[in-house]
């Protein structure tokens, strides 16, 4: 009765401890390569999920999507008409940080990464075709929907669970770093945080620094609960 219980524990402890490794090694590349041109199709790409964010916010709360573009500077834009502005404004940093939560724990603890891929891949197309208007914008939304859709159908489950986690991790990283470039370190910038100053008469930073702070304890929070779903 022994051994039986030895080979079935073993997969188990070597689980968590393979998926741990893997999360690191992935932080570790992010890291190493953010400010090389690798890292840009990436950064843009969390751009367009901040863009995004708010489109789903204008319709969340009645309101409706003129267009969304994202630029090759790591910009973009999306114009909506009625809703909330209030939670629209909001919805862009925190929105593409639990985009990006969700997409890293569906990577992590579920086996569907290939139906996520080509969902995520078909809602790209599906936003290109009908909010993009601006050549860059279009182009790029295309070409990474494809992808998405050729990983999804001809890579193995494996690969797609890499990109989701990348995704994600990146996503989770960009967030904070962007909140506190543009809304703390430069807060003279047009941003969401300024733009919603002017709807509260609260200063930037203000709006800067509780953006920073729920997307740190998100974060925070997100791998912590990984950790304790990998035991």
């Amino acid at each position: 009765m022994k051994y039986p219980f030895q080979f079935q524990l073993k997969p188990l402890v070597l689980q968590p401890m393979k998926q741990h490794w893997q999360t690191l090694l992935i932080v570790a590349a992010i890291f190493l390569l953010w400010n090389t041109p690798l890292m840009i199709p990436l950064k843009i790409l969390i751009v367009f999920f901040h863009e995004l964010s708010h489109g789903l916010a204008a319709l969340l709360t009645g309101g409706s999507i003129e267009s969304i573009s994202v630029s090759p500077q790591q910009g973009g834009l999306t114009v909506t008409r009625g809703g909330w502005l209030f939670f629209i404004t909001s919805a862009g940093y925190l929105g593409s940080l639990l985009i990006g939560v969700l997409l890293y724990l569906a990577a992590l603890n579920t086996k569907a990464d290939k139906l996520i891929m080509g969902a995520l891949g078909a809602t790209m197309l599906l936003v290109a075709a009908l909010y993009m208007r601006e050549l860059f914008a279009l182009g790029f939304t295309i070409a990474a929907g494809a992808a998405m859709l050729l990983s999804a159908k001809y890579l193995p489950e494996n690969i797609n669970d890499a990109a989701l986690r990348v995704f994600g991790l990146v996503s989770m990283g960009y967030v904070p770093f962007d909140i506190l470039s543009d809304t703390i370190l430069r807060s003279n910038l047009r941003s969401d945080a300024y733009n919603l100053s002017t709807q509260t008469y609260l200063p930037t930073v203000f709006w800067g620094g509780l953006w920073l702070l729920i997307s740190l304890v998100v974060i925070f929070y997100t791998f912590k609960r990984s950790q304790r779903a990998s035991r």
